[in-house]
């Protein structure tokens, strides 16, 4: 698929049928998060594959969150938590002089090359920020002075067809030579 129309279609999927993802394709997900640029090259990440029926089900348990949020999670067929790790120091030390956590923006950036390559795959994907931490890290085995970042949900979509994506106008978010 073309590159743009990868980026355009992208949507988050909410819905998913229940025949389970090969093991190769979430390898080949992580793969082209793993390749994601990232400060000093520090790549302050772990991916953790969640894809045993019965491990699955316990991190599936511990949705929905507020008002039934993440609800529909408990119908994926994976998923991949992303963990913050350190980083060197040349990213850490630029981090705290500009006051910003690199490692935030690194973790972005894999999510959204594994997401279009999940795409790419015919996989849907919905990125999950709204989590228990301390039970996510209880049930994968997470160090405790670790940062589980996202969790990112995927299945075949049940849908085929999304509704069109509404976006800011072009002069509302682009500008040329200032703000």
């Amino acid at each position: 698929m073309d590159f743009m129309d990868l980026a355009k279609t992208r949507r988050s999927v909410r819905s998913y049928e229940s025949r389970d993802i090969r093991r190769e394709e979430l390898e080949l997900c992580v793969e082209a998060a793993r390749y994601a640029p990232s400060a000093c090259n520090a790549q302050p990440w772990k991916f953790v594959i969640v894809d045993a029926p019965e491990k699955k089900a316990e991190l599936a348990g511990i949705f929905p969150g507020p008002r039934g949020m993440n609800l529909f999670a408990r119908g994926a067929a994976a998923f991949i938590v992303m963990i913050s790790e350190k980083q060197n120091f040349p990213a850490w030390a630029g981090g705290k002089i500009r006051r910003t956590d690199f490692r935030r923006m690194d973790i972005g950036m894999a999510c959204q090359n594994l997401v279009l390559e999940a795409q790419e795959l015919g996989i849907g994907t919905c990125i999950l920020g709204w989590f228990n931490e301390r039970k996510v890290k209880k049930i994968l085995s997470v160090p405790l002075r670790k940062k589980v970042e996202l969790i990112i949900a995927l299945g075949y979509p049940l849908e085929a067809e999304f509704h069109e994506r509404k976006l800011k106008e072009r002069s509302e978010a682009v500008t040329f030579n200032g703000y």
